[in-house]
Parts: structure tokens; C-alpha cells; sequence
């Protein structure tokens, strides 16, 4: 059973990166179930633009495995486009995660809801061979820089807790840090806002 449910979710994250949006009322929701990775950031902003005059609210719902930090960096920078003149609110729903470079996309919700048993993954960025894709060993000095600026970038200048963020910063040298939507609420992390 444990093997079905984990071969059903990686299937779930094998869509092809296909963004589905659908009017929940007054809001557009924009719905991601894959990797981040190309075409993310292309597909929200195309959905931004089809629909940025029919609404004044984007819910962006997560459920990501983490992927690329540069695919990472050009949703953000879509997001910080749409929040220039819409409301831009981030979701993890039930039973979902939100891992690894997701984390950072959920952080750009001005309200960021989750459930209370989505999950939630850090850890430091991985290095991975500009050519074939696979995960390389960077030397410690070269990983503790990428580390640094990742942090820095996403998680220093964030609605996160600055405390939780040391913490987290502490917890996560070499190894993955796993939350639940209510351990980061109970935590006082800052990371959620609404808990459903």
C-alpha cells in the first residue's frame, strides 16, 4: 500500500509542468502539481496575462517536489510582476508539499494558507552538472557559499520568524528539515498565515 501511495504521488508530479487555472469566484486559481521547472514560470505568466483584467486576486496552489533554483528564481520574479497590481496569495492543501525551492515560491503569498497536514521540506541547495543534470559534490567551502546566498536571498528577506530562520539554518547543514503545516504554525515560523 505505502509503495502505491508513493508511486501514485511521483506520477502525480509527472504531468509535463501543465499549470490549470480555473475562477474560484472573485479569485483565478492557478494550480501547479509537478516539479519546478521549465515551463512554470512561462505558464503563470501567460495565465497572469489572460485573466490579470478579469480579477484583482491569484491564489497560487502548490503541490511541489522542488526543482530548479534558476525555473525557481523566474517564478518569483513572475510573482513580484502579478503583485505589482493584483493580490497574490500562496496555498498547500491537504495531503500536499510544498518541498525544497517550493518553499520559497510559497513564501511570496501575501496570505500563504496550508493545511495542517501538508508537508514541508529545507534543505540546502544541491549541485547538480551544468551538462548532464546529475548531482555533483561541490567542494564544502563552494556548497557553504551556495548555501549562504540561497538563504540569504530567500529566507533572511522573508515574512519567515528571523528566529525560526536561525534555527532552520542551524538544523539544515547536510540534511533535510521536515515540517507539517501545524509544526510550522506551532513553531511560530511565520511561513503560514492561515492554517486550514
Amino acid at each position: 500500500m505505502a509503495f502505491l501511495a508513493w508511486r501514485n504521488e511521483q506520477i502525480t508530479f509527472l504531468n509535463g509542468g501543465q499549470l490549470a487555472v480555473r475562477q474560484d469566484g472573485a479569485s483565478v486559481v492557478l494550480t501547479w502539481r509537478s516539479g519546478v521547472d521549465a515551463p512554470m514560470a512561462k505558464q503563470i505568466s501567460e495565465a497572469y496575462s489572460a485573466w490579470a483584467g478579469g480579477t484583482g486576486h491569484f491564489i497560487i496552489d502548490l503541490n511541489s517536489p522542488g526543482g530548479a533554483l534558476s525555473e525557481g528564481r523566474a517564478v518569483i520574479e513572475v510573482i513580484d510582476r502579478m503583485k505589482r497590481t493584483h493580490r497574490v496569495d500562496t496555498r498547500v492543501g491537504p495531503g500536499r508539499k510544498c518541498l525544497s525551492m517550493c518553499v520559497p515560491i510559497f513564501l511570496q503569498g501575501e496570505t500563504r494558507t496550508a493545511a495542517a497536514n501538508a508537508r514541508f521540506m529545507f534543505h540546502e541547495p544541491t549541485s547538480r552538472d551544468a551538462i548532464t543534470g546529475e548531482v555533483v559534490d561541490a567542494p564544502a567551502f563552494e556548497q557553504r557559499m551556495i548555501s549562504e546566498r540561497f538563504f540569504n536571498r530567500y529566507f533572511v528577506n522573508s515574512p519567515m520568524d528571523p528566529a525560526w530562520a536561525a534555527d532552520l539554518r542551524r538544523k539544515w547543514r547536510g540534511r533535510d528539515v521536515w515540517k507539517s503545516g501545524r509544526d510550522l504554525v506551532r513553531e511560530g515560523s511565520n511561513i503560514i498565515t492561515d492554517l486550514e
